[in-house]
């Protein structure tokens, strides 16, 4: 029961960070860079796929719901923002995150949290290009080549993930021994 409750307020606290993270932004045509995906790798870290996912999936619906956690607001017309696909990412990746880990075992070391955060990044970059191309080809009807949507959505964000990633694997490694003696992680 204790685990429970501790359980539910962590993961009610990277809803809040992840909320958080989106007014630290740098504004990039067309999507700006946030720190947002700091806190999804953390929440497939620490909380695990299952907690991770549910952190993001309560995040994604209170900005779907008209709560401004999303980097320019809230509600059900951010569907049709370019940065839409990112944030449909952010469950996915956090799963993923979490399941990767599992999946290597309980090593703490900084090497295996990046691994599992770079499964993150790629989950939202994947998820973020794919919306991002039937955004600008489908909802806006501007023709823009392959290239140009990968490089504007994808390459640019590179080197700052992997900076975030960094970040995610320090905090993580540092953070793993206590939320493994909580009962938080599996």
């Amino acid at each position: 029961m204790r685990t429970d409750v501790r359980a539910l307020l962590w993961t009610a606290l990277f809803v809040s960070l992840t909320s958080l993270g989106g007014w630290v932004r740098i504004p990039v045509a067309p999507v700006p860079f946030t720190l947002q995906t700091l806190f999804v790798y953390l929440s497939g870290d620490l909380l695990g796929n299952r907690r991770g996912f549910i952190s993001q999936v309560l995040f994604l619906m209170l900005g779907l719901i008209g709560v401004p956690v999303f980097s320019m607001g809230g509600g059900l017309g951010y569907i049709f923002q370019p940065t839409f696909g990112y944030l449909l990412g952010f469950p996915l990746a956090a799963w993923t995150v979490g399941v990767v880990c599992q999946r290597l075992g309980a090593r703490n070391r900084w090497m295996h949290w990046m691994i599992c955060n770079t499964a993150g990044m790629c989950v939202i970059l994947t998820t973020g290009v794919l919306y991002l191309a039937f955004y600008l080809r489908f909802i806006i009807h501007q023709e823009i080549s392959w290239e140009k949507i990968i490089l504007s959505g994808l390459i640019v964000f590179i080197p700052g993930e992997v900076v975030k990633m960094s970040m995610a694997s320090i905090l993580a490694k540092r953070m793993a021994p206590f939320f493994h003696d909580q009962g938080l992680m599996i």
